[in-house]
């Protein structure tokens, strides 16, 4: 089987080296706590900017990753602070969960209930606790679990509704952001759940978590993936389809976090059915998704033919992680070739070696977008530490 050379590794460890000096250097929030809610494009920073749970958490995620891959990056300092800042002011201490968002001083300004960033705790929490064993983030962590088990969880239907009020009660606006659908049901929420529910089992192997992360691998197999071997993006509560979209860096994504969640529960079956999709989901990918030597697109809609070219930073990455574990089914050169041909375009076109971290996205003509953030809400190390891990990993 053929390999990745030593110089590929080479580039990718300092790259990771150079995420961690960035957010070591430019996250830290001294004077309020925490860490900043945004930096622009230019990395400057915006003074007083809101504090979101889902960059708090991924940074959380990030840092322990890190200290979990190579102590020698000194995160775990960072990491701390991470866990004391999301415990003493992203948890709700009186209805339980995580709020959304908050001001520059902690205080809570957005208190609603998302799945989304529930599951994002839970990952965080989950990963923190593999390299620290704080068996109070540990405890946290079961308690989320519950929760988005005892309200979020469908019965009748199956799935996870999309969001709650502060008090977990119904709410009307259950969108994760203004580009999204106010439906229901979501993919990327599901998606979520899966990676937090796999890295959770690691730590807490009951039955229960197991059965859930079972049932969240039957949903993207039975409902999300359609016979194109694309992923489903938006539905309503009865599972009726809404949406025409196609995300490229969702549905190479799931490949492999698929896999991996096949494996954390031994299920044999579970384990031959995510394998079997990993190869027929890449072929759509490289065919639909992927152009050589100009990356990642962003979106198809397929009603009208329309295609999103932009190049957002993280399906990029995503796309050499889904197709090295494609190549594990399958050792199929063309694999490997698109992932080095991304590498190179990513190296070139989306790390920012001028003022650090990575563009947000890039036009088709491979110009940044200067209105698009460095750090903030959406923005955050999460993406590109994590896929650099796990394919350098591949090397051991």
């Amino acid at each position: 089987m053929q390999t990745l050379d030593d110089r590929f590794y080479t580039e990718l460890k300092t790259e990771l080296r150079q995420i961690s000096e960035y957010w070591s250097t430019n996250s830290v929030d001294r004077e309020s706590g925490g860490f900043y809610g945004c930096r622009n494009y230019y990395n400057i920073l915006v003074p007083k900017a809101n504090k979101g749970i889902i960059l708090n958490a991924r940074i959380l995620w990030s840092f322990s990753a890190i200290c979990n891959y190579d102590q020698k990056l000194k995160m775990a300092p960072l990491a701390t602070r991470a866990f004391d800042y999301l415990y003493g002011h992203f948890r709700d201490k009186k209805n339980g969960g995580v709020f959304w968002e908050l001001d520059y001083l902690g205080n809570p300004v957005v208190p609603k209930k998302q799945i989304y960033a529930q599951a994002f705790t839970i990952y965080a929490l989950s990963e923190y606790f593999c390299y620290s064993h704080n068996e109070e983030a540990r405890e946290w962590a079961i308690s989320l679990f519950d929760l988005v088990e005892k309200y979020a969880y469908d019965p009748d239907q199956n799935g996870y509704i999309e969001a709650f009020a502060e008090n977990w009660s119904p709410m009307l606006d259950m969108r994760l952001s203004d580009k999204d659908q106010n439906v229901a049901k979501t993919m990327n929420t599901h998606l979520h759940l899966l990676e937090a529910y796999t890295t959770l089992y690691h730590i807490y192997p009951e039955n229960r978590v197991r059965k859930a992360l079972e049932n969240l691998i039957h949903l993207f197999l039975e409902k999300f993936l359609n016979k194109e071997y694309n992923f489903e993006l938006f539905f309503d509560e009865n599972w009726n389809r809404v949406s025409d979209t196609i995300s490229f860096g969702h549905d190479i994504e799931s490949l492999w976090l698929l896999i991996e969640a096949a494996k954390a529960t031994n299920n044999q079956d579970l384990i031959h059915k995510t394998k079997a999709t990993a190869v027929p989901i890449a072929d759509a990918f490289l065919a639909k998704g992927y152009i050589k030597n100009a990356g990642v697109l962003n979106e198809l809609q397929r009603n009208t033919g329309e295609l999103d070219t932009d190049r957002h930073w993280w399906p990029q990455v995503e796309a050499m992680v889904g197709l090295i574990y494609a190549y594990r089914v399958q050792p199929q050169s063309k694999y490997l070739d698109a992932i080095y041909d991304i590498w190179q375009f990513t190296q070139q076109h989306i790390i920012d070696h001028k003022a650090g971290e990575w563009h947000f996205r890039v036009d088709e003509n491979f110009k940044p977008y200067t209105d698009e953030d460095k750090l903030s809400m959406w923005k955050c190390p999460y993406h590109n530490s994590r896929a650099l891990i796990v394919m350098l990993n591949t090397k051991s």
